[in-house]
């Protein structure tokens, strides 16, 4: 049986978007149509924005205040942080998260795209594909993310035009194959009147491909987890002290890519120890073969010295072991970049100590050209180098999420300043 046979249906329904789009593309009303047509929202949610689009004076139900929780964003009609939603079918759960449109806000939206399986690009039928569009492709491109769907709304204020349709989606298209982007779909709709978003409507006959809701629960999303590497982060070592376990000797940790079984040969680094996989434990007992992502202690044949953050790998494929490597960093604070200063990294369960050596140059999100700086200021996105005091155990970012990425945080404030995906490829 291979790793992939292997996953239980529990590690695959859950599947992970965020919307994005610029401000006024109907993000908001895309959400609260998929939850309301999917019969996922309350009977006492749906009386209180009847209520509130009353008040309004608007005719209906105004969908989109089922996501633009703040107060802030309901005075502006605006989303200005990202807002999570859970909903749930038969075939799948998910998890959505509402990213800004503002410029000002990207760093919400990378934060929002750093865990999800799949992006979906709004963009408003009668602007076609704008700077925000094409800052929001490149951001998806930027943190990986497998599968991008790019809705074209409010199809109705275009009389649903198909010709409208095919020339959005070849500027698109024209964009996206400047970026690392491989697995797009195009759908046309309209959020308001639930035109292909649940339902297929009656206006877009010319259109036979699938709805959004059915892609979503039909999209494949088993290879978006890495089975060929082995990486396990350590995070806590169980000596527990019981007289029938007095001699136990555990790893705890959640497996983030690759696959294990009893016996497989394992070094520990950064120390390059080696040994064997004795056993393998979980909450409902011993087990022989495990994968990604699961949580499991292991233990090995021989009494190595194995402390947290350290990384259990597969001895035949190894990840680099370094102090000095290049990231593609994007800035999150209000308080700029200070190159003469130390921040932390944290990198899967490692602490290390660490400063910025060079700026290669930031990207201008809205052209892609890349210019030169010499500090970085909130929602930047700049390639730079790195030296920290302590190896790190590292993949490139777009082999393997987990030990590619890392956040830096202010040691004297204890704020997380930035997230970084590490690039072990020549500039």
């Amino acid at each position: 049986m291979s790793a992939i046979e292997n996953i239980s249906l529990d590690q695959t329904e859950l599947l992970r978007f965020i919307t994005a789009g610029s401000v006024d593309d109907g993000k908001s009303t895309l959400i609260g149509r998929l939850l309301h047509d999917s019969k996922s929202i309350f009977e006492d949610q749906l009386s209180s924005i009847t209520n509130t689009t009353r008040k309004r004076g608007m005719e209906g139900v105004d969908l989109s205040l089922l996501t633009d929780g703040l107060q802030a964003e309901r005075e502006q009609g605006i989303t200005i942080d990202v807002a999570y939603r859970y909903f749930a079918t038969p075939k799948r759960k998910f998890i959505i998260a509402d990213t800004p449109g503002h410029e000002q806000y990207t760093r919400n939206m990378v934060t929002g795209a750093s865990t999800a399986n799949l992006a979906i690009i709004l963009i408003d039928a009668r602007r076609g594909v704008l700077t925000q569009s094409r800052r929001h492709a490149y951001l998806a491109s930027l943190v990986g993310i497998p599968h991008l769907v790019v809705a074209v709304n409010k199809m109705d204020l275009v009389d649903y035009s198909q010709e409208v349709f095919d020339r959005i989606c070849k500027d698109f298209a024209a964009f996206a194959e400047r970026l690392n982007l491989h697995n797009i779909e195009y759908i046309p709709m309209s959020a308001l009147h639930g035109d292909m978003v649940v339902e297929r409507g009656d206006k877009l006959s010319w259109y036979s491909n699938r709805t959004l809701l059915d892609l979503l629960e039909n999209i494949s999303i088993n290879h978006d987890i890495n089975l060929d590497d082995f990486r396990f982060p350590v995070q806590w070592v169980c000596r527990p002290q019981t007289k029938e376990l007095h001699d136990f000797r555990g790893y705890m940790g959640r497996i983030e890519s690759g696959s294990i079984r009893t016996g497989d040969a394992v070094t520990i680094l950064p120390s390059g120890l080696t040994s064997r996989i004795k056993e393998i434990v979980t909450y409902e007992g011993f087990i022989d073969h495990a994968v990604a992502p699961r949580s499991v202690t292991l233990t090995t044949e021989d009494h190595l010295d194995i402390s947290r953050g350290d990384l259990v790998a597969k001895t035949d494929k190894l990840p680099r072991v370094t102090k000095e490597f290049d990231a593609m960093l994007c800035w999150l604070s209000d308080q700029p970049l200070d190159l003469k200063r130390k921040y932390l990294i944290k990198h899967t369960t490692r602490m290390a100590k660490a400063v910025i050596n060079r700026i290669d140059y930031r990207v201008d999100v809205n052209t892609l050209d890349q210019e030169v700086v010499d500090t970085l200021k909130m929602n930047d996105i700049a390639r730079v180098g790195f030296k920290v005091q302590q190896p790190l155990m590292c993949d490139d970012y777009a082999h393997n999420h987990a030990t590619g990425s890392f956040i830096m945080i202010d040691e004297a404030s204890n704020n997380t300043v930035a997230a970084g995906m590490i690039s072990l490829a020549e500039a």
